[in-house]
Protein backbone atom coordinates (compact mmCIF):
# COMPACT_ATOMS: atom_id res chain seq x y z
CA UNK A 1 0.00 0.00 0.00
CA UNK A 2 1.13 3.54 -0.78
CA UNK A 3 0.35 6.26 1.73
CA UNK A 4 -0.14 9.75 0.31
CA UNK A 5 0.22 12.87 2.39
CA UNK A 6 -1.78 16.03 1.81
CA UNK A 7 1.17 17.72 0.05
CA UNK A 8 1.37 14.90 -2.50
CA UNK A 9 -2.37 15.11 -3.07
CA UNK A 10 -2.17 18.87 -3.71
CA UNK A 11 0.66 18.38 -6.21
CA UNK A 12 -1.28 15.67 -7.97
CA UNK A 13 -4.33 17.91 -8.04
CA UNK A 14 -2.35 20.68 -9.69
CA UNK A 15 -1.04 18.37 -12.37
CA UNK A 16 -4.40 16.77 -13.16
CA UNK A 17 -6.74 19.75 -12.92
CA UNK A 18 -8.49 21.41 -15.81
CA UNK A 19 -10.03 24.87 -15.96
CA UNK A 20 -12.59 23.87 -18.55
CA UNK A 21 -16.25 23.76 -17.44
CA UNK A 22 -18.04 20.51 -18.13
CA UNK A 23 -20.84 20.34 -20.65
CA UNK A 24 -24.14 18.91 -19.41
CA UNK A 25 -24.83 15.31 -20.45
CA UNK A 26 -27.97 14.66 -22.51
CA UNK A 27 -29.90 11.53 -23.47
CA UNK A 28 -30.94 10.55 -26.96
CA UNK A 29 -32.60 7.18 -27.32
CA UNK A 30 -30.51 4.54 -25.53
CA UNK A 31 -27.32 6.55 -25.07
CA UNK A 32 -25.76 9.44 -23.15
CA UNK A 33 -24.09 12.27 -25.09
CA UNK A 34 -22.08 15.38 -24.38
CA UNK A 35 -24.69 18.04 -25.16
CA UNK A 36 -22.12 20.34 -26.82
CA UNK A 37 -19.55 18.12 -28.53
CA UNK A 38 -22.25 15.51 -29.35
CA UNK A 39 -19.82 12.70 -28.53
CA UNK A 40 -21.22 9.61 -26.82
CA UNK A 41 -20.57 9.58 -23.07
CA UNK A 42 -19.55 6.35 -21.32
CA UNK A 43 -19.73 6.36 -17.54
CA UNK A 44 -16.44 5.42 -15.88
CA UNK A 45 -17.29 5.87 -12.26
CA UNK A 46 -16.88 4.89 -8.64
CA UNK A 47 -19.29 4.65 -5.70
CA UNK A 48 -18.26 7.30 -3.17
CA UNK A 49 -19.62 7.21 0.37
CA UNK A 50 -16.75 7.06 2.89
CA UNK A 51 -18.05 5.92 6.27
CA UNK A 52 -14.94 6.99 8.15
CA UNK A 53 -15.83 10.68 8.02
CA UNK A 54 -17.96 12.36 10.67
CA UNK A 55 -20.64 13.62 8.26
CA UNK A 56 -22.92 11.53 6.07
CA UNK A 57 -22.29 14.00 3.25
CA UNK A 58 -19.01 13.39 1.38
CA UNK A 59 -19.63 16.43 -0.83
CA UNK A 60 -19.54 18.99 1.98
CA UNK A 61 -15.81 18.95 2.82
CA UNK A 62 -13.76 20.45 -0.04
CA UNK A 63 -10.37 19.37 1.33
CA UNK A 64 -11.52 15.73 1.35
CA UNK A 65 -13.01 16.10 -2.11
CA UNK A 66 -9.76 17.48 -3.52
CA UNK A 67 -7.80 14.66 -1.92
CA UNK A 68 -10.08 11.97 -3.38
CA UNK A 69 -11.08 13.45 -6.73
CA UNK A 70 -7.46 13.99 -7.72
CA UNK A 71 -6.84 10.27 -7.22
CA UNK A 72 -10.00 9.40 -9.11
CA UNK A 73 -8.87 11.52 -12.05
CA UNK A 74 -5.50 9.76 -12.00
CA UNK A 75 -7.42 6.49 -12.09
CA UNK A 76 -9.18 7.54 -15.29
CA UNK A 77 -12.69 8.10 -13.93
CA UNK A 78 -15.27 10.62 -15.10
CA UNK A 79 -18.22 9.98 -12.73
CA UNK A 80 -18.86 9.76 -8.99
CA UNK A 81 -21.92 8.09 -7.52
CA UNK A 82 -22.95 9.42 -4.09
CA UNK A 83 -25.69 7.77 -2.02
CA UNK A 84 -26.26 10.23 0.84
CA UNK A 85 -25.99 14.02 1.11
CA UNK A 86 -27.36 16.72 3.39
CA UNK A 87 -29.29 19.20 1.25
CA UNK A 88 -28.83 21.91 3.89
CA UNK A 89 -25.04 21.97 3.51
CA UNK A 90 -23.04 23.89 0.91
CA UNK A 91 -21.73 21.79 -1.98
CA UNK A 92 -20.22 24.49 -4.19
CA UNK A 93 -16.65 23.63 -3.23
CA UNK A 94 -16.82 19.90 -3.90
CA UNK A 95 -18.90 20.25 -7.06
CA UNK A 96 -16.42 22.81 -8.38
CA UNK A 97 -13.49 20.50 -7.59
CA UNK A 98 -15.33 17.61 -9.21
CA UNK A 99 -15.80 19.70 -12.34
CA UNK A 100 -12.16 20.80 -12.19
CA UNK A 101 -11.14 17.16 -12.51
CA UNK A 102 -13.58 16.49 -15.31
CA UNK A 103 -16.09 14.42 -13.34
CA UNK A 104 -19.87 14.24 -13.15
CA UNK A 105 -22.19 13.39 -10.25
CA UNK A 106 -24.78 10.60 -10.06
CA UNK A 107 -26.80 11.29 -6.92
CA UNK A 108 -29.22 9.04 -5.03
CA UNK A 109 -32.21 11.01 -3.75
CA UNK A 110 -33.20 8.82 -0.80
CA UNK A 111 -31.92 9.38 2.72
CA UNK A 112 -31.58 7.21 5.80
CA UNK A 113 -34.20 9.29 7.59
CA UNK A 114 -36.77 9.46 4.80
CA UNK A 115 -36.98 6.76 2.16
CA UNK A 116 -39.38 4.20 0.72
CA UNK A 117 -38.99 1.07 2.86
CA UNK A 118 -39.30 -2.09 0.80
CA UNK A 119 -41.10 -4.15 3.45
CA UNK A 120 -43.45 -1.36 4.62
CA UNK A 121 -43.69 1.02 1.67
CA UNK A 122 -45.31 4.42 1.71
CA UNK A 123 -44.66 7.69 -0.08
CA UNK A 124 -45.26 10.63 2.21
CA UNK A 125 -44.59 14.34 2.55
CA UNK A 126 -41.34 13.81 4.45
CA UNK A 127 -39.91 11.75 1.59
CA UNK A 128 -41.12 14.14 -1.10
CA UNK A 129 -39.92 17.26 0.71
CA UNK A 130 -36.49 15.66 1.18
CA UNK A 131 -36.21 14.71 -2.48
CA UNK A 132 -37.15 18.19 -3.64
CA UNK A 133 -34.56 19.69 -1.30
CA UNK A 134 -31.83 17.53 -2.86
CA UNK A 135 -32.93 18.39 -6.39
CA UNK A 136 -32.86 22.07 -5.47
CA UNK A 137 -29.39 21.71 -3.97
CA UNK A 138 -27.86 20.14 -7.10
CA UNK A 139 -29.94 21.23 -10.11
CA UNK A 140 -27.82 24.28 -10.87
CA UNK A 141 -24.54 22.38 -11.30
CA UNK A 142 -23.72 21.58 -14.92
CA UNK A 143 -21.90 18.42 -13.84
CA UNK A 144 -24.92 16.91 -12.11
CA UNK A 145 -25.38 14.02 -14.52
CA UNK A 146 -28.52 12.38 -13.13
CA UNK A 147 -30.55 11.36 -10.07
CA UNK A 148 -31.46 7.89 -8.79
CA UNK A 149 -35.02 7.79 -7.42
CA UNK A 150 -34.31 4.43 -5.80
CA UNK A 151 -31.68 1.77 -5.26
CA UNK A 152 -32.73 -1.87 -4.92
CA UNK A 153 -35.96 -0.87 -3.16
CA UNK A 154 -37.67 -3.95 -4.57
CA UNK A 155 -35.07 -6.67 -4.15
CA UNK A 156 -37.07 -9.91 -4.22
CA UNK A 157 -40.51 -11.27 -5.09
CA UNK A 158 -41.84 -10.38 -1.63
CA UNK A 159 -41.20 -6.64 -1.97
CA UNK A 160 -42.51 -5.86 -5.46
CA UNK A 161 -45.35 -3.60 -4.24
CA UNK A 162 -42.73 -1.07 -3.15
CA UNK A 163 -42.02 -0.35 -6.82
CA UNK A 164 -45.39 1.44 -7.14
CA UNK A 165 -44.17 4.04 -4.66
CA UNK A 166 -40.75 4.43 -6.27
CA UNK A 167 -42.35 4.89 -9.68
CA UNK A 168 -44.56 7.62 -8.24
CA UNK A 169 -41.41 9.31 -6.96
CA UNK A 170 -39.89 9.04 -10.45
CA UNK A 171 -43.01 10.70 -11.90
CA UNK A 172 -43.00 13.55 -9.41
CA UNK A 173 -39.26 14.18 -9.57
CA UNK A 174 -39.35 14.39 -13.36
CA UNK A 175 -42.27 16.82 -13.20
CA UNK A 176 -40.56 18.93 -10.55
CA UNK A 177 -37.34 19.14 -12.56
CA UNK A 178 -39.28 20.09 -15.69
CA UNK A 179 -40.87 23.00 -13.82
CA UNK A 180 -38.01 24.12 -11.61
CA UNK A 181 -34.65 23.20 -13.13
CA UNK A 182 -32.75 25.23 -15.74
CA UNK A 183 -32.27 22.00 -17.72
CA UNK A 184 -33.59 18.49 -17.88
CA UNK A 185 -31.71 16.25 -15.44
CA UNK A 186 -32.44 12.54 -15.98
CA UNK A 187 -34.12 10.46 -13.27
CA UNK A 188 -33.57 6.70 -13.08
CA UNK A 189 -33.54 3.60 -10.93
CA UNK A 190 -30.83 1.14 -9.83
CA UNK A 191 -31.88 -2.52 -9.69
CA UNK A 192 -30.37 -5.57 -8.05
CA UNK A 193 -29.91 -8.84 -9.91
CA UNK A 194 -32.61 -11.08 -8.45
CA UNK A 195 -33.38 -13.73 -11.11
CA UNK A 196 -37.05 -14.03 -10.04
CA UNK A 197 -37.89 -10.41 -10.82
CA UNK A 198 -35.05 -8.73 -12.73
CA UNK A 199 -37.00 -8.62 -16.02
CA UNK A 200 -40.20 -7.43 -14.34
CA UNK A 201 -38.42 -4.58 -12.56
CA UNK A 202 -36.72 -3.62 -15.79
CA UNK A 203 -40.03 -3.54 -17.66
CA UNK A 204 -42.10 -1.92 -14.90
CA UNK A 205 -40.00 1.23 -14.66
CA UNK A 206 -40.02 1.65 -18.43
CA UNK A 207 -43.72 1.07 -19.11
CA UNK A 208 -46.80 3.27 -19.09
CA UNK A 209 -47.02 7.02 -19.76
CA UNK A 210 -43.75 8.79 -20.53
CA UNK A 211 -44.22 11.01 -17.47
CA UNK A 212 -43.99 7.92 -15.24
CA UNK A 213 -41.09 6.18 -16.98
CA UNK A 214 -37.45 6.34 -15.96
CA UNK A 215 -34.93 8.17 -18.14
CA UNK A 216 -32.22 5.53 -17.57
CA UNK A 217 -31.76 2.20 -15.81
CA UNK A 218 -28.94 0.93 -13.62
CA UNK A 219 -27.92 -2.65 -12.83
CA UNK A 220 -26.03 -3.47 -9.63
CA UNK A 221 -24.27 -6.50 -11.06
CA UNK A 222 -21.75 -8.69 -9.22
CA UNK A 223 -21.80 -11.84 -11.38
CA UNK A 224 -18.25 -11.58 -12.79
CA UNK A 225 -15.82 -12.81 -10.14
CA UNK A 226 -12.13 -13.03 -11.01
CA UNK A 227 -10.01 -14.00 -13.98
CA UNK A 228 -11.53 -17.50 -14.09
CA UNK A 229 -14.83 -15.99 -15.26
CA UNK A 230 -15.61 -14.82 -18.78
CA UNK A 231 -18.18 -12.64 -20.51
CA UNK A 232 -20.14 -15.78 -21.32
CA UNK A 233 -19.81 -17.71 -18.04
CA UNK A 234 -20.38 -14.67 -15.81
CA UNK A 235 -23.89 -14.06 -17.07
CA UNK A 236 -22.95 -10.68 -18.53
CA UNK A 237 -23.80 -11.99 -21.98
CA UNK A 238 -27.31 -12.86 -20.75
CA UNK A 239 -27.85 -9.48 -19.10
CA UNK A 240 -26.76 -7.83 -22.35
CA UNK A 241 -29.36 -9.87 -24.22
CA UNK A 242 -31.98 -8.79 -21.66
CA UNK A 243 -31.50 -5.08 -22.42
CA UNK A 244 -30.98 -5.25 -26.16
CA UNK A 245 -34.49 -3.98 -26.90
CA UNK A 246 -34.63 -1.53 -23.97
CA UNK A 247 -35.52 2.02 -24.92
CA UNK A 248 -33.42 4.07 -22.45
CA UNK A 249 -29.71 4.06 -21.52
CA UNK A 250 -28.53 1.23 -19.26
CA UNK A 251 -25.29 1.06 -17.28
CA UNK A 252 -23.81 -0.87 -14.39
CA UNK A 253 -24.74 1.24 -11.37
CA UNK A 254 -22.48 -1.00 -9.27
CA UNK A 255 -20.00 -3.72 -10.20
CA UNK A 256 -16.88 -5.34 -8.75
CA UNK A 257 -17.32 -8.79 -7.21
CA UNK A 258 -14.89 -9.33 -4.31
CA UNK A 259 -15.15 -13.11 -3.93
CA UNK A 260 -11.71 -13.24 -5.52
CA UNK A 261 -9.27 -10.83 -3.89
CA UNK A 262 -7.43 -8.72 -4.78
CA UNK A 263 -9.76 -7.76 -7.59
CA UNK A 264 -8.29 -7.51 -11.10
CA UNK A 265 -11.48 -6.25 -12.81
CA UNK A 266 -11.40 -8.36 -16.00
CA UNK A 267 -15.02 -7.34 -16.68
CA UNK A 268 -13.86 -3.80 -17.49
CA UNK A 269 -12.58 -4.98 -20.89
CA UNK A 270 -16.07 -6.17 -21.80
CA UNK A 271 -17.93 -3.23 -20.25
CA UNK A 272 -15.92 -0.75 -22.32
CA UNK A 273 -15.22 -3.02 -25.29
CA UNK A 274 -17.11 -4.50 -28.24
CA UNK A 275 -18.95 -7.02 -26.06
CA UNK A 276 -21.09 -4.36 -24.36
CA UNK A 277 -20.65 -0.81 -25.68
CA UNK A 278 -23.40 -1.13 -28.26
CA UNK A 279 -25.95 -1.81 -25.46
CA UNK A 280 -24.41 -0.46 -22.24
CA UNK A 281 -23.22 3.01 -21.26
CA UNK A 282 -20.41 2.12 -18.87
CA UNK A 283 -20.34 1.36 -15.16
CA UNK A 284 -19.67 2.34 -11.55
CA UNK A 285 -17.12 0.29 -9.62
CA UNK A 286 -17.97 -0.41 -5.99
CA UNK A 287 -16.42 1.34 -4.07
CA UNK A 288 -13.91 4.09 -3.29
CA UNK A 289 -12.99 3.63 0.37
CA UNK A 290 -12.28 0.35 2.09
CA UNK A 291 -15.55 -1.02 3.47
CA UNK A 292 -16.04 -4.78 3.79
CA UNK A 293 -13.15 -5.55 1.44
CA UNK A 294 -14.48 -3.50 -1.48
CA UNK A 295 -12.24 -0.43 -1.31
CA UNK A 296 -9.85 1.03 -3.83
CA UNK A 297 -8.22 3.13 -1.11
CA UNK A 298 -8.02 3.18 2.67
CA UNK A 299 -8.95 6.50 4.30
CA UNK A 300 -7.20 6.73 7.66
CA UNK A 301 -8.29 8.57 10.77
CA UNK A 302 -5.52 11.14 10.24
CA UNK A 303 -7.07 11.95 6.83
CA UNK A 304 -4.27 10.36 4.83
CA UNK A 305 -5.06 7.91 2.05
CA UNK A 306 -3.46 4.57 1.35
CA UNK A 307 -3.71 3.28 -2.20
CA UNK A 308 -4.72 -0.37 -2.22
CA UNK A 309 -3.92 -3.09 -4.73
CA UNK A 310 -7.42 -2.87 -6.21
CA UNK A 311 -6.77 0.76 -7.17
CA UNK A 312 -3.66 -0.10 -9.15
CA UNK A 313 -5.31 -3.09 -10.78
CA UNK A 314 -8.29 -1.01 -11.88
CA UNK A 315 -6.01 1.76 -13.13
CA UNK A 316 -4.07 -0.69 -15.28
CA UNK A 317 -7.14 -2.21 -16.92
CA UNK A 318 -8.86 1.16 -17.46
CA UNK A 319 -5.74 2.47 -19.20
CA UNK A 320 -6.20 -0.16 -21.90
CA UNK A 321 -9.85 0.46 -22.77
CA UNK A 322 -11.05 2.86 -25.44
CA UNK A 323 -14.83 2.60 -25.81
CA UNK A 324 -15.99 3.39 -29.32
CA UNK A 325 -19.29 5.24 -29.53
CA UNK A 326 -21.37 7.21 -32.00
CA UNK A 327 -22.11 10.89 -32.36
CA UNK A 328 -25.43 12.33 -31.27
CA UNK A 329 -26.32 13.82 -34.65
CA UNK A 330 -26.01 10.57 -36.57
CA UNK A 331 -27.56 8.33 -33.91
CA UNK A 332 -31.19 7.73 -34.93
CA UNK A 333 -32.07 4.47 -33.16
CA UNK A 334 -35.42 4.64 -31.38
CA UNK A 335 -36.92 1.73 -29.45
CA UNK A 336 -40.42 1.40 -27.98
CA UNK A 337 -41.11 1.53 -24.27
CA UNK A 338 -41.61 -1.75 -22.44
CA UNK A 339 -44.92 -3.50 -21.88
CA UNK A 340 -45.93 -3.49 -18.22
CA UNK A 341 -45.30 -6.83 -16.51
CA UNK A 342 -48.30 -9.04 -15.75
CA UNK A 343 -49.47 -9.42 -12.16
CA UNK A 344 -48.25 -12.81 -10.92
CA UNK A 345 -47.26 -14.36 -7.58
CA UNK A 346 -43.75 -13.01 -8.29
CA UNK A 347 -44.86 -9.54 -9.36
CA UNK A 348 -47.58 -7.59 -7.55
CA UNK A 349 -46.87 -3.89 -8.17
CA UNK A 350 -49.90 -2.00 -9.44
CA UNK A 351 -49.61 0.38 -12.37
CA UNK A 352 -51.95 2.72 -10.48
CA UNK A 353 -49.51 4.91 -8.58
CA UNK A 354 -49.82 6.80 -5.30
CA UNK A 355 -50.69 10.50 -5.46
CA UNK A 356 -48.13 13.25 -5.11
CA UNK A 357 -47.68 14.04 -1.41
CA UNK A 358 -49.05 17.46 -0.52
CA UNK A 359 -48.09 19.17 2.72
CA UNK A 360 -50.77 21.77 1.95
CA UNK A 361 -53.47 19.10 1.81
CA UNK A 362 -52.33 17.67 5.14
CA UNK A 363 -52.19 21.11 6.77
CA UNK A 364 -55.66 21.90 5.43
CA UNK A 365 -56.98 18.66 6.91
CA UNK A 366 -55.33 19.38 10.26
CA UNK A 367 -57.01 22.79 10.44
CA UNK A 368 -60.43 21.09 10.37
CA UNK A 369 -59.82 18.76 13.33
CA UNK A 370 -61.37 19.25 16.74
CA UNK A 371 -59.41 16.37 18.25
CA UNK A 372 -55.73 15.81 17.50
CA UNK A 373 -52.78 13.73 18.68
CA UNK A 374 -51.23 15.23 21.80
CA UNK A 375 -47.59 16.11 22.23
CA UNK A 376 -47.18 12.91 24.21
CA UNK A 377 -48.41 10.91 21.21
CA UNK A 378 -46.41 12.72 18.54
CA UNK A 379 -43.19 12.30 20.51
CA UNK A 380 -43.86 8.62 21.07
CA UNK A 381 -41.86 5.92 19.33
CA UNK A 382 -45.02 3.79 19.22
CA UNK A 383 -47.10 5.68 16.66
CA UNK A 384 -47.74 2.42 14.84
CA UNK A 385 -49.26 0.82 17.93
CA UNK A 386 -51.40 3.90 18.54
CA UNK A 387 -52.70 3.79 14.98
CA UNK A 388 -53.39 0.08 15.23
CA UNK A 389 -55.42 0.54 18.39
CA UNK A 390 -57.64 3.34 17.11
CA UNK A 391 -58.10 1.74 13.69
CA UNK A 392 -59.79 -1.10 15.51
CA UNK A 393 -62.49 1.37 16.56
CA UNK A 394 -63.09 3.55 13.50
CA UNK A 395 -62.46 3.54 9.75
CA UNK A 396 -58.91 4.07 8.49
CA UNK A 397 -59.75 4.21 4.79
CA UNK A 398 -58.54 7.77 4.41
CA UNK A 399 -55.00 6.98 5.51
CA UNK A 400 -54.67 3.53 3.90
CA UNK A 401 -52.22 2.73 1.12
CA UNK A 402 -51.77 -0.41 -0.96
CA UNK A 403 -49.25 -0.68 -3.79
CA UNK A 404 -50.65 -4.06 -4.83
CA UNK A 405 -54.26 -3.03 -5.41
CA UNK A 406 -53.50 0.57 -6.35
CA UNK A 407 -55.84 1.89 -3.65
CA UNK A 408 -54.62 4.95 -1.74
CA UNK A 409 -56.47 6.94 0.87
CA UNK A 410 -56.91 10.66 0.42
CA UNK A 411 -54.44 11.33 3.25
CA UNK A 412 -52.19 8.32 2.70
CA UNK A 413 -49.23 10.65 2.15
CA UNK A 414 -49.52 12.66 5.38
CA UNK A 415 -47.08 12.27 8.26
CA UNK A 416 -47.69 9.59 10.92
CA UNK A 417 -48.73 12.14 13.53
CA UNK A 418 -51.13 13.83 11.09
CA UNK A 419 -52.68 10.47 10.24
CA UNK A 420 -53.11 9.68 13.92
CA UNK A 421 -54.78 13.07 14.47
CA UNK A 422 -57.17 12.42 11.59
CA UNK A 423 -58.20 9.03 13.01
CA UNK A 424 -58.56 10.39 16.55
CA UNK A 425 -60.83 13.10 15.16
CA UNK A 426 -62.81 10.53 13.17
CA UNK A 427 -63.51 8.58 16.34
CA UNK A 428 -64.28 11.77 18.23
CA UNK A 429 -66.87 12.95 15.70
CA UNK A 430 -68.49 9.69 14.57
CA UNK A 431 -68.28 7.38 17.56
CA UNK A 432 -67.90 9.80 20.46
CA UNK A 433 -70.36 12.35 19.06
CA UNK A 434 -67.87 15.09 19.98
CA UNK A 435 -67.96 14.41 23.70
CA UNK A 436 -64.82 15.61 25.47
CA UNK A 437 -64.29 12.19 27.02
CA UNK A 438 -63.95 10.63 23.56
CA UNK A 439 -60.90 12.77 22.79
CA UNK A 440 -58.46 11.45 25.34
CA UNK A 441 -57.09 7.98 24.55
CA UNK A 442 -55.13 7.86 27.80
CA UNK A 443 -53.65 11.29 27.20
CA UNK A 444 -52.63 10.59 23.61
CA UNK A 445 -55.34 12.88 22.17
CA UNK A 446 -56.38 16.41 23.02
CA UNK A 447 -59.12 18.84 22.00
CA UNK A 448 -58.18 21.45 19.40
CA UNK A 449 -59.80 24.48 17.82
CA UNK A 450 -61.07 23.61 14.34
CA UNK A 451 -60.58 26.56 12.00
CA UNK A 452 -62.96 25.03 9.44
CA UNK A 453 -66.08 22.95 9.85
CA UNK A 454 -64.85 20.00 7.76
CA UNK A 455 -61.95 18.77 5.66
CA UNK A 456 -64.02 18.89 2.48
CA UNK A 457 -61.78 19.84 -0.46
CA UNK A 458 -58.54 19.46 1.48
CA UNK A 459 -57.40 16.33 -0.32
CA UNK A 460 -57.55 18.22 -3.61
CA UNK A 461 -55.14 20.93 -2.42
CA UNK A 462 -52.12 20.26 -4.61
CA UNK A 463 -48.58 20.29 -3.33
CA UNK A 464 -45.42 21.28 -5.17
CA UNK A 465 -45.01 19.25 -8.35
CA UNK A 466 -48.37 17.56 -7.80
CA UNK A 467 -49.66 15.02 -10.26
CA UNK A 468 -53.22 13.99 -10.83
CA UNK A 469 -54.52 12.62 -7.56
CA UNK A 470 -55.80 9.08 -7.22
CA UNK A 471 -58.66 8.97 -4.75
CA UNK A 472 -59.50 5.94 -2.71
CA UNK A 473 -61.84 3.49 -4.41
CA UNK A 474 -64.18 0.87 -3.05
CA UNK A 475 -63.04 -2.71 -3.34
CA UNK A 476 -64.55 -6.05 -2.44
CA UNK A 477 -64.34 -7.26 1.12
CA UNK A 478 -61.32 -9.34 0.17
CA UNK A 479 -59.26 -6.35 -0.98
CA UNK A 480 -56.66 -5.06 1.45
CA UNK A 481 -55.90 -1.52 2.51
CA UNK A 482 -52.55 -1.22 4.19
CA UNK A 483 -51.00 1.77 5.90
CA UNK A 484 -47.33 1.00 6.02
CA UNK A 485 -44.42 3.21 7.07
CA UNK A 486 -40.79 2.98 8.05
CA UNK A 487 -41.66 3.11 11.76
CA UNK A 488 -44.89 1.20 11.76
CA UNK A 489 -47.01 -1.24 9.84
CA UNK A 490 -50.78 -1.31 9.78
CA UNK A 491 -53.01 -3.73 7.88
CA UNK A 492 -56.71 -2.95 7.76
CA UNK A 493 -59.10 -5.08 5.76
CA UNK A 494 -61.95 -3.39 3.95
CA UNK A 495 -64.27 -5.97 5.43
CA UNK A 496 -63.45 -4.68 8.89
CA UNK A 497 -63.80 -1.05 7.87
CA UNK A 498 -67.18 -1.58 6.23
CA UNK A 499 -68.43 -3.40 9.33
CA UNK A 500 -67.72 -0.42 11.59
Amino acid sequence: MVRLSSSVIITLATVCSSSLALNPIAIKGTKFFDSVTKDQFFIKGVAYQPRTISTVDPLATPEDCRRDFALMKELGLNTVRVYQVDANLNHDGCMSIMEEFGMYLLLDLASNAHSIIRTNPEYNTDIWNGVRAKVNAFKEYSNTLAFFAGNEVTNDKNTTAASSYVKALVRDTKAYIASNSPRRIPVGYANNDDPDIRLQVQAYFNCGPEAERIDFFGFNLYEWCGEGTTYETSGYVDRTADIRSYSVPVFLSEFGCNLVSPRTFPEVRSIFGPDMTSSWSGGIVYEWSQEKNYGLVQINQDNTVEILTDYNNLKAVLADVRPVGVTMDVFIEQKPASACPAITPNWEASTVLPPTPSSSACECMMSSLGCVASGQATSSASLGELLNSVCGMTSCEAIGTNGKTGVYGKYSFCSPSQKLSYIYNSYYTTVGQKSADSCNFNGMATLSFAATSSDEGCAAVAGVGASTRTSITKRSAAAGLSHEGSMFSLLVLVAVLVAM
